[in-house]
């Protein structure tokens, strides 16, 4: 299929399971020439004037929700944020009502993220706008995975081939779950390790995947080494040693880090336990792309924007 005649007008970005690698690709490639406006001294396109969306989250968030708010704004568009400690959700407003409520209002786009797994795929029954997901429970977080995918493109300049590492909570993570879904479709060769308790060991059984129970072998000549956040709220349960133990046996330290590549390339998707997942002087090395990846995340949701309303221009971002 010639990549041209591919469109994402309408479509809504629920996971990317469901994404074709041509349209994975396209959002890449687009995201390319918006990653140009943001270095701009004035950041503003047209393409989105006169389009309202809402970024709808039950959960907190720094970098997802004011990052699809500036992507908006950026691309010209009205962006309104409702929260569930400041609007009706406190209420008792069911998820349902607040949805139609807001189709109500005369809005192109939701954008939503909840703690229930499928929450964004039921939006997508009740109401007409277009519905991207930013992260639902431990299932999905698209755009992340596809901010990952640009970040190692931008700095490997391919993906096909490449060793990519994911360490820590695969179980619960809907990081890891995209970045897997995303990954193979794009021909990375993914390897994963972590507690036990913590890697859902179906996975093993999926072609390209790669369980390893030492961070050791996992990280063995990699190209790139994706970080999870530790979800302290696991301790309670449980399901890893302590904090001190788990740093020591699966944490990223300077130790580690040498048995990979050496212009390997780390991710972490924030917010950082540093000191537990990954150590200060990691982090921040020369190897770390973390901050690259927020300023990535801005240009990805740009794209996604701009493609699923407009069916995207590309000549307009000087692509």
């Amino acid at each position: 299929m010639d990549k041209n005649s591919v469109s994402l007008r309408g479509k809504n970005i629920l996971d990317l399971e469901d994404f074709s690698s041509k349209e994975i690709q396209i959002i890449l490639d687009y995201a390319k020439g918006m990653k140009n406006v943001i270095h701009r001294d004035i950041k503003k396109l047209p393409t989105l004037r006169g389009k309202s969306i809402v970024t709808l989250f039950y959960e907190p968030s720094t970098r997802t929700r004011s990052s699809f708010e500036l992507a908006g704004k950026y691309l010209g568009a009205d962006v309104i944020n409702i929260t569930a400690s400041t609007s009706s959700i406190v209420k008792g407003e069911s998820l349902r009502d607040t949805l139609l409520t807001v189709e109500a209002m005369g809005v192109d786009a939701i954008i939503m993220r909840h703690k229930a797994e499928g929450a964004a795929a039921y939006a997508t029954q009740i109401v007409s706008p277009v519905i991207i997901n930013a992260g639902d429970g431990a299932h999905a977080h698209p755009s992340q995975g596809l901010l990952d995918l640009f970040t190692i493109m931008q700095y490997k300049k391919k993906l096909t081939g490449l060793k990519v590492a994911i360490l820590g909570d695969i179980l619960h993570s809907r990081v890891a779950r995209s970045d897997i879904w995303g990954m193979r479709k794009m021909g990375l060769e993914v390897h994963l390790a972590g507690p036990r308790t913590l890697m859902p060991r179906f996975l093993a059984k999926e072609p390209g995947i790669f369980i390893h129970d030492k961070v050791e072998e996992a990280i063995q000549e990699a190209d790139v080494i994706n970080v999870l956040r530790i979800q302290l709220e696991r301790q309670k349960a449980g399901l890893f040693p302590s904090m001190r133990e788990y740093a020591r046996i699966f944490g990223l330290n300077e130790k580690r880090l040498k048995l990979a590549k050496e212009d390997v390339l780390i991710l972490h998707p924030g917010p950082m336990n540093k000191g537990l997942e990954i150590s200060p002087k990691v982090a921040y090395s020369e190897h770390s792309a973390i901050k690259e990846q927020v300023q990535n995340g801005v240009a990805i949701r740009m794209a996604l924007l701009a493609l699923t309303l407009m069916g995207g221009r590309q000549n307009e971002a000087g692509i």
